[in-house]
């Protein structure tokens, strides 16, 4: 039995009251509707459910990957996101990342607490056909997604309320940040040019750089340093995983064309096409090294294409992305390699995966972003001899690197000192699913 906490439901509580005061409650004055396009609201309502639809495809793909002890908890850190972070998003989180700038690093948490302005307000500057309340919930599952990234790291070791609790720190401290200084119009990053359409700096790379400060601070699983292997619990929930995840994606990448346009339709072309390279890519570099082509291999593979078109999906040519799928997941393979030798405990190789599939796509939109694709851009990439936005990737890359992991492992001390992090030894040993939930896989 657990010690009582009431702390957090009445916390609750107190948001949920403050939601019906007038003054708090949302009620809209009038409702905007000149210049909203019936087909670009439409189009990004479906948008939104797709990406809502990547985590509980991202529950499967973790959950069917750790052993069967952890995978009603591995999956449940995924779920438990979609409820923490859809309330937070509410109170201060869009606010946060989008409301109006404060030194090019981050919203006034004011401008949009408890949703204020946001059912009656002006369209985005950057979606203005869409309503604004659209934007803030397509921008929601990003959120709800990048702290849910980071828990296979951390699995099969990691307390659930201390996950909880970090996962809240993280996305007030480093998601809402980087999402306000790469696609606010007054952001650092977005001034200087760096160009992400739909978040591998602000979804994968923040959470890749969390994932392996987590998997630091945690160190290693006890069956991890005594090389005692446990097989994947379900491989068909990895392949469920992969294919809801896939499907999402093109609600990720081409919804963040913010319209139902032909620059979506390029976006969800380059998606599909890295994530078949990629899944290729995967598989034929471990046959090439002797190995069996495998279910899990084309599935991670896959899904690393994924990741490392995220940043350029909207500003690359279909035939690129070939090549950007492909080279990520050669890439990211030998890293997890090379992370299978060493003493580093990332027990999903969340960081090979989304940490280096995510800055794969980031060096490559530096190389690859062109005008013909999408006008946005105005300096071109280094394939088509102009240096001036590859170098500003280069320089984004270190500085989101070095701020998503050092504020992570801050973070995670922080979350520590309130509430131990790690679990006890006989915990861990007796599988998260019965200690942390009283709840345990039935196998047939």
């Amino acid at each position: 039995m657990q010690k009582p906490n009431y702390i957090p439901l009445v916390l609750l509580l107190v948001f949920a009251v403050l939601g019906i005061i007038p003054g708090f409650n949302g009620v809209p004055t009038q409702i905007v509707t000149e210049g909203i396009n019936s087909g670009d609201t439409a189009w990004m309502l479906v948008a939104t459910a797709l990406v809502l639809l990547m985590t509980p495809g991202l529950a499967y793909f973790y959950g069917g990957m750790v052993n069967n002890k952890n995978v009603i908890s591995t999956m449940l850190q995924s779920f438990i996101a979609m409820g923490v972070i859809s309330v937070l998003w509410v109170i201060v989180g869009f606010s946060l990342a989008f409301g109006s700038d404060i030194g090019g690093f981050i919203g006034n948490p004011m401008d949009h607490f408890m949703f204020k302005g946001v059912l009656d307000g002006k369209p985005w500057s950057l979606a203005a056909s869409i309503p604004l309340v659209v934007f803030a919930f397509f921008q929601l599952k990003f959120a709800v997604i990048t702290p849910a990234l980071v828990t296979g790291s951390m699995a099969e070791r990691i307390n659930f309320r201390s996950y909880v609790l970090f996962m809240i720190l993280f996305s007030i401290f480093v998601y809402a940040p980087l999402a306000h200084m790469t696609w606010h119009p007054d952001g650092i990053l977005f001034k200087r040019g760096v160009l992400d359409f739909a978040g591998g700096t602000v979804v994968h790379m923040s959470a890749g750089w969390a994932a392996l400060a987590g998997a630091l601070y945690l160190k290693r699983r006890k069956s991890h340093v005594e090389a005692s292997y446990f097989p994947p619990a379900n491989i068909p929930f990895v392949l469920l995983g992969t294919g809801l995840l896939w499907f999402g994606w093109f609600g990720f990448n081409a919804g963040s064309a913010v319209a139902a346009s032909p620059l979506a339709a390029s976006a969800f072309a380059t998606t599909n096409t890295a994530a078949a390279a990629a899944g290729l890519g995967w598989v034929l570099f471990d046959a090439a090294k002797g190995k069996k082509v495998s279910a899990l291999g084309f599935c991670i593979g896959a899904v690393v294409g994924l990741v490392a078109i995220t940043p350029a999906a909207g500003f690359v040519t279909v035939p690129t992305a070939i090549f950007i799928g492909a080279i990520a997941a050669i890439i990211s393979n030998y890293i997890a390699h090379l992370r299978s030798k060493s003493t580093l405990d990332d027990t999903l190789d969340v960081f090979p995966c989304h940490g280096v599939g995510g800055m794969v796509g980031m060096v490559m939109t530096g190389i690859f972003a062109s005008k013909g694709v999408n006008s946005a851009v105005t300096v071109e990439g280094l394939a088509f001899g102009e240096t001036g936005l590859f170098v500003e990737h280069m320089i984004a890359l270190i500085g989101v690197s070095v701020f998503a992991f050092g504020m992570s492992f801050v973070l995670l001390k922080v979350t520590d000192l309130i509430l131990p992090l790690r679990v006890t030894e006989d915990d861990e040993k007796l599988g998260l699913d019965v200690s942390q939930h009283d709840e345990f896989l039935i196998e047939a």
